[in-house]
């Protein structure tokens, strides 16, 4: 048995890598004659975006991104709070920054994102680890706040605005493989889950105007993307009202006067996916207190929009999940799981997030999370054993008091399930062909292609003659659990996003 635990427990670190500890750094622009600055990422898809817009303020103030840390003016590290693990990371990855400033000693270093509202004391004056300490909110700011640092004084503000958006700044796309881009609609979160810091250093919930959103969008596109994400905490409670756009609105929009227009996330994906059909639509996160059935059935009456869902359980037991303030229990969860089905079809991905473990979880609570697992059949998903976060609503009422070997027991056995699961998903694709967007050359080999299904699942699958932004049709011979491949049967421009079995 131990053995076993040790092997699933490795496929965790991958997990966890995917959810919230990869690392992404800014790439070296071309151009000489400007300060450079370093940007390296931590954590969700809301980081790498926030990212692309402190990259754009900072260009505007004179700076190119650079992907080589030593030689840099300025080193941002954009971090995240969600898990302990994460901060650690973090951590330790200042102190080999500051190893750079010793060497170079102009040189400044600032905290951006979740940990700078969190840690900021600990971080400036007691460890003495940084010069800027900025909040997701306060990044207009970042220009008077290096001003500030290079006078010698510290660069400070964590301010949590209920308005700013950033609607009006076109990130600059970091890392990008010029074919996927995301797109945040909203920041913040209204959702008080008993587990969550993101609350505390995100602030409360907000909407872009749709307008500057359909903007980016048809500019994406003009320059050459076919996949748009759009991002946000909590991406189904979107709602936006305010004056008719110069930009034509779907007559489904519920316009209620010449001068007011409601826009909700199902209007919102609407009009993304009518700015072209070539142009893939996804999003992340939803919430299974808010996901519709008018959401649902907007993505399966339009072939553009993904039929892939991610859709955080946490718990599979409802007096768990009202520990954990999620605002459901298990039949609603489970109610809206039949509703993708039911509306969508059984080959609708869905994926998960699940914690074991949590305050006063028992063994008959941890196998009603097993249970819901076997009964929904999710594609795949990420597992974490609970990691109690200071300053959440948990940390301040719950004691953490399942001991870690039977948190990381139930955690492995999860993982267990899911692989299989995983497997079985996946193995029912085999023998069918799959329209694939074609993203990127394969790690493993030059030779191979690398792109993903409509279900949001990797294929691999020779390169041919095909270029990146390709759709091609790809039959399926094989697979592991993350994984599919292929061979290309045809190249097509055509947008379809249904898999076609093979008589």
């Amino acid at each position: 048995m131990e053995h076993r635990i040790a092997d699933t427990l490795k496929i965790l670190t991958e997990a966890d890598k995917e959810a919230c500890e990869i690392v992404r750094v800014s790439e070296n622009e071309p151009v000489s004659s400007k300060k450079r600055l370093f940007i390296e990422s931590y954590g969700c898809q809301m980081n790498f975006s926030d990212s692309e817009i402190v990259a754009s303020v900072m260009r505007e103030a004179g700076y190119a991104t650079t992907s080589d840390a030593d030689n840099a003016d300025v080193l941002f590290l954009n971090t995240c709070s969600i898990r302990d693990n994460a901060e650690r990371k973090v951590r330790k990855r200042l102190t080999e920054l500051n190893m750079i400033k010793k060497r170079k000693p102009g040189t400044l270093i600032g905290i951006l994102g979740c940990m700078a509202e969190r840690l900021k004391a600990k971080l400036l004056d007691e460890e003495k680890m940084v010069d800027i300490v900025t909040g997701p909110d306060a990044y207009r700011d970042l220009p008077r706040l290096i001003e500030e640092a290079e006078t010698g004084q510290k660069g400070v503000n964590v301010f949590l605005s209920k308005e700013e958006t950033y609607a009006d700044i076109s990130p600059i796309r970091l890392n990008s493989n010029g074919i996927t881009a995301f797109i945040s609609i909203m920041r913040g979160c209204d959702n008080m889950c008993s587990f969550c810091v993101v609350p505390f250093t995100r602030g409360r919930e907000r909407s872009r105007d749709p307008y500057s959103i359909l903007k980016e969008a048809e500019e994406l596109f003009r320059d050459g993307y076919k996949e748009v994400t759009l991002l946000g905490q909590n991406v189904d409670s979107y709602k936006w009202t305010g004056q008719p756009g110069i930009i034509a609105v779907s007559e489904e929009l519920n316009v209620n006067s010449p001068t007011q227009v409601h826009v909700n996330f199902a209007g919102l994906l609407e009009m993304v996916a009518l700015v072209s059909p070539e142009l893939r639509v996804r999003f992340s996160t939803s919430h299974p207190k808010d996901i519709t059935d008018e959401v649902l059935y907007t993505i399966k009456k339009h072939d553009n929009i993904c039929k892939y869902i991610h859709l955080p359980a946490q718990s599979g037991n409802s007096r768990v999940l009202e520990i954990m303030n999620r605002t459901y229990n298990r039949d609603w969860y489970l109610d809206r799981i039949d509703s993708i089905r039911r509306i969508l079809g059984d080959d609708c991905g869905i994926s998960h997030d699940m914690i074991t473990g949590f305050c006063t979880e028992t063994e008959e609570e941890h196998q009603d999370s097993v249970s819901l697992l076997e009964y929904v059949k999710f594609d795949f998903g990420y597992m974490f054993a609970y990691s109690e976060r200071p300053g959440t609503l948990a940390a301040k009422k719950f004691t953490d008091d399942i001991p870690a070997d039977i948190k990381q027991r139930r955690l492995a056995e999860i993982i267990e399930v899911q692989q299989r699961i995983s497997m079985e998903r996946n193995q029912r694709l085999i023998g069918t062909i799959q329209k694939i967007l074609v993203e990127g050359t394969s790690k493993r080999s030059e030779d191979d292609f690398i792109g993903r299904n409509d279900q949001n699942k990797k294929v691999i699958f020779p390169r041919e003659n095909f270029k990146k932004g390709d759709y091609v049709n790809v039959m399926i011979t094989d697979c592991t659990t993350a994984t599919l491949r292929g061979y290309a049967v045809e190249k097509t421009p055509a947008l379809a996003n249904s898999h076609q079995p093979v008589s």
